[in-house]
C-alpha cells in the first residue's frame, strides 16, 4: 500500500445499534493498527452494506459480509486485501478485530 492513508467510513444510525457500534469498533481498530483515517457518518437511510446504515467502507468501497448479514473480522481483512493492503502489513490485526465482536456478543448475550 502506498503512503496514502486508508480511509474508513462507517455509516451509522442515530443512536447506533448493534452492527453500527460493531463497525465503529472495527474502524477504531483500523485507526490504531494501520493509522487509518476513520469517519463516522450518521444517516436515517437503511441500506446495509451499501449507501445507508449499517455499513463499513474502505477507500470508497463498501465491505460485504460473506454471510450477507454481519461483517466479521475475516470480511474486514478481505476488504483490506482487496483495497491493496498486503497481509504482511497487518500483523495481529485479525485478533484485534475480534475484540469489538466479542464486546457486541457479550452485550447482546
Amino acid at each position: 500500500m502506498d503512503k496514502t492513508p486508508l480511509l474508513v467510513r462507517v455509516i451509522s444510525q442515530t443512536p447506533p445499534g448493534g452492527r453500527c457500534t460493531l463497525y465503529a469498533g472495527y474502524a477504531e481498530v483500523l485507526e490504531r493498527h494501520l493509522e487509518a483515517r476513520a469517519e463516522l457518518v450518521f444517516t436515517a437511510t437503511r441500506d446495509a452494506h451499501g449507501e445507508g446504515f449499517p455499513s463499513l467502507w474502505l477507500n470508497g468501497a463498501a465491505v460485504q459480509p460473506e454471510d450477507g448479514v454481519i461483517l466479521m473480522p475475516a470480511d474486514v481483512l478481505a476488504g483490506l486485501l482487496a483495497s491493496g493492503l498486503q497481509e504482511e502489513a497487518m500483523p495481529g490485526l485479525i485478533e484485534a478485530l475480534e475484540a469489538p465482536l466479542e464486546r457486541m456478543l457479550e452485550e447482546e448475550g
